[in-house]
């Protein structure tokens, strides 16, 4: 999309834009700012008391008090303040809180120091015994980073084009990192503990402060400052394994497309090809399902008619995600993207049919339950012309999850009648749909081993008997004439065996 007045999309800086973005991304939020709030009052309590006397006391030997602090911090000048690097000796120096500096230009100095103090970056490894001096200045840091997040949070006049660079590096250090490899190579959320990063008290707030960032700055500012290397970086994070950092980067990624219209185009193409091989060469990826969400929200937000490249992303990308092995991790996403598109444009539901055909599971139960699930959502938004087209293909294969030996997937293919729209497209089109369906029914109710599902066909059958008696009666004679008695299928064999036999001599 452009960044011209015409846009695409009709997303809103408020992030309405979907109900279902809305809804996971709000219970996502919520919880982490719950965490974040029970650390900033576990924080503000403890260092209203006694934190800057325990920094001052036994952090380096600093006996000063927090006024003497300020005070020594402005008569020291800004030379220590303008470093570029500061190490964690620096961090175990008292500094006073932002909220104590009472002169502008030297709170906005010892906003950019704090900064660049958290810029130093601590490992997290358990087990290693840690020497007191880091322990301290780990904290330190951490009570650094929440101290700028309530004051992005709580100042109306904090922003300011000087401290954006530094910003943008504080967050590029602490978040762009190597991720470790995985712990599981074929992980199931139902079955597996997700693997949490160790170095979460310290990241959770760094997202915090980058998600508030993004919220509260000027989006001109944004757009100068941010660049198409660091939405790469951001955007290649999405694999990490902790769920809780999945969640910040969707709710940050979402907000910087809807603010920053010139990054739109981009953004799309950078999920998009992180989708290309987990389609096409079967790469596990962690973070489809947040990606799905946020394109959810896309999606809702195209403006008609739709554009090519589009109905491109929906048959190259969305219809081949279903034949992943995985598919069960995203499914939902993924469904809901589908009915977007088909909701802007009814036209595509034939495509989408076509497409749910060709990639039908044909051993994973499992994966057919989700098949059907979806399919019946389909159905409910296909229009009775763009059906026609596919009724044949559809119903052989409702025909043939009806008789499976899947008792679910039988269960599931039978409940699709309770839908009043496919009722209703069976009546008007049973002529061409009861001859397709009969020998799976008459096989259910004959042999299937499932009291459940020989009830739900002997239903289905007196369906069909009160709509047209007549008709049924005539397909019932026709299958009944067509099928071969037991002789004739074993003469059929025995010619078959001795062409082969006359072949091999």
């Amino acid at each position: 999309m452009k960044g011209g007045g015409s846009s695409d999309e009709a997303m809103t800086d408020n992030g309405n834009s979907a109900s279902m973005m809305n809804n996971n991304s709000s219970g996502s939020s919520n919880s982490n700012r719950g965490r974040l709030n029970n650390s900033s009052n576990h924080l503000n309590s403890s260092s209203s008391s006694n934190s800057t006397a325990m920094k001052a006391s036994a952090l380096h030997g600093h006996g000063h008090s927090t006024s003497a602090a300020a005070a020594s911090h402005t008569a020291s000048g800004d030379h220590e303040d303008e470093k570029d690097e500061y190490s964690m000796d620096d961090l175990l120096t008292a500094e006073p809180t932002l909220r104590e500096v009472q002169n502008a230009d030297e709170r906005k100095t010892l906003f950019i120091k704090k900064l660049k103090l958290c810029c130093i970056i601590f490992d997290f490894i358990a087990g290693e015994p840690v020497e007191q001096n880091r322990q301290l200045a780990k904290e330190m840091k951490r009570t650094y980073l929440l101290e700028l997040v309530e004051y992005i949070s709580q100042s109306k006049h904090w922003f300011s084009e000087d401290c954006v660079p530094v910003i943008l590096e504080m967050i590029g250090k602490n978040l762009f990192r190597s991720l470790p490899p995985p712990v599981y190579d074929d992980f199931d959320p139902e079955e597996d503990e997700p693997n949490f990063d160790p170095s979460w008290p310290h990241l959770q707030f760094v997202y915090e402060f980058f998600h508030r960032f993004v919220m509260t700055a000027d989006v001109k500012v944004i757009r100068r400052y941010i660049d198409k290397r660091f939405l790469l970086n951001m955007i290649d994070l999405f694999n990490s394994e902790d769920p809780r950092e999945r969640d910040y980067l969707k709710m940050i990624l979402h907000r910087i497309y809807g603010r920053c219209m010139p990054f739109r185009s981009f953004i799309r193409k950078a999920m998009n090809n992180i989708l290309y091989p987990v389609i096409y060469l079967n790469v596990r990826h962690n973070g489809i399902s947040e990606l799905l969400e946020i394109l959810g929200s896309i999606i809702n937000g195209f403006a008609l008619p739709l554009k090519e490249e589009h109905i491109l992303f929906l048959r190259n990308v969305l219809i081949p995600m279903h034949k992943v092995s995985f598919l069960s991790q995203f499914h939902a996403q993924l469904a809901y993207c589908v009915t977007q598109f088909i909701q802007k444009d009814p036209s595509l539901a034939s495509s989408v049919l076509g497409g749910m055909l060709k990639f039908w599971p044909s051993v994973s139960c499992q994966k057919e339950l989700l098949f059907l699930n979806e399919l019946e959502e389909v159905l409910e938004l296909t229009g009775t012309q763009q059906l026609e087209r596919v009724i044949e293909p559809l119903f052989m294969r409702i025909a043939h999850s009806i008789c499976s030996n899947h008792f679910q997937v039988a269960e599931r293919a039978l409940f699709l009648w309770n839908n009043d729209i496919i009722a209703t497209f069976t009546s008007d089109h049973r002529k061409k749909i009861l001859p397709i369906i009969y020998p799976a029914l008459q096989k259910n109710y004959s042999k299937h081993w499932n009291s459940t599902v020989s009830s739900l066909t002997l239903n289905i059958i007196r369906i069909f008997k009160e709509m047209d008696k007549e008709l049924y009666e005539e397909v019932a004679r026709n299958y009944k004439n067509g099928k071969s008695s037991p002789t004739v299928k074993k003469q059929s064999r025995d010619l078959k065996w001795k062409k082969i036999q006359e072949m091999t001599q």
